[in-house]
């Protein structure tokens, strides 16, 4: 087990627009955090959904630069869920640590943006981060994050969603041989991955956990949902543990979205969430 890594920290959605998405999340019943601007050399900005532990990201591209190249070439066929980021307590005693394991990593990056505070004035929040070298399954960015402020990031006020959100119940990722995929973020994490009783591949990850699946078996946990615009193989759903499902289910309806109810939960389409299956559970 790892020691300066923990579990998944959040996950980034990527957008074309911001604005855009910001109101579809909100009509969603979240509690849409204020656009946030990285560092320029980032060139991208934000809209953060935060919960009480993690959180997930909305990211789009403001200004085209080297480091966001490879948003910008996803961006060029689809929005969706594009990476995975694990909490790390030392971002450089992480790397190190992965690296030691026979994973390669990218050098860590230092950067940070302005918050709006909900009372008025502003912070900064900032970060240490890395990233893999190669995506350790298909389709699937793994990088790792330190937190340098986190009473920056988790603001009070921001936490409370109509919907009743609380935090990350799970991330189902795609893949044509779930055993390989799985394996191949286990040797990161150095965790050993189980199976579930349809065969998708069960990894924790000492927060959500990871399940890795054939689109048969996706399909099968949501049967009559749409998944048009999913990725071949990828992060395809983020599940969202609430208190009240009955109250996300009066918030999917006031937004006139038709949610499917199955074994994974109470799901949102790809159509309906910029790309990915939202899915409720509680």
């Amino acid at each position: 087990m790892l020691r300066h890594i923990g579990g998944i920290d959040h996950c980034v959605v990527l957008v074309r627009d911001l604005a855009v998405a910001r109101d579809g999340f909100a009509r969603l019943g979240f509690t849409v955090a204020p656009r946030g601007v990285h560092s320029a050399h980032m060139g991208t900005g934000n809209h953060c959904i935060m919960l009480r532990r993690d959180y997930f990201e909305i990211l789009g591209v403001l200004a085209p630069t080297e480091a966001n190249a490879r948003w910008r070439a996803v961006l060029e066929t689809r929005e969706g869920m594009t990476a995975i980021a694990l909490r790390a307590h030392d971002a450089a005693e992480g790397a190190a640590e992965v690296a030691a394991r026979g994973v390669p990593t990218l050098p860590v990056m230092r950067f940070g943006r302005p918050v709006e505070l909900p009372g008025g004035g502003q912070t900064e929040t900032r970060f240490n981060t890395f990233h893999l070298a190669e995506m350790p399954a298909p389709g699937l960015r793994l990088f790792a994050c330190q937190h340098l402020t986190p009473e920056a990031t988790w603001v009070p006020g921001l936490m409370d969603h109509p919907n009743t959100a609380e935090g990350l119940a799970g991330i189902e990722v795609l893949a044509a041989d779930p055993a390989a995929a799985a394996a191949g973020v286990a040797r990161v994490l150095d965790r050993a991955p189980a199976a579930e009783p349809d065969g998708a591949m069960r990894l924790e990850t000492g927060a959500a956990p990871l399940t890795f699946l054939t689109r048969g078996q996706l399909a099968a946990r949501y049967p009559g949902l749409d998944l048009s615009g999913l990725p071949e193989a990828g992060p395809a759903t983020l599940a969202i543990r609430v208190a009240d499902r009955a109250a996300a289910a009066r918030c999917l309806a006031a937004a006139g979205v038709a949610a499917a109810e199955g074994p994974g939960g109470l799901a949102v389409p790809p159509g309906a969430a910029h790309g990915v299956i939202l899915a409720f559970r509680g």
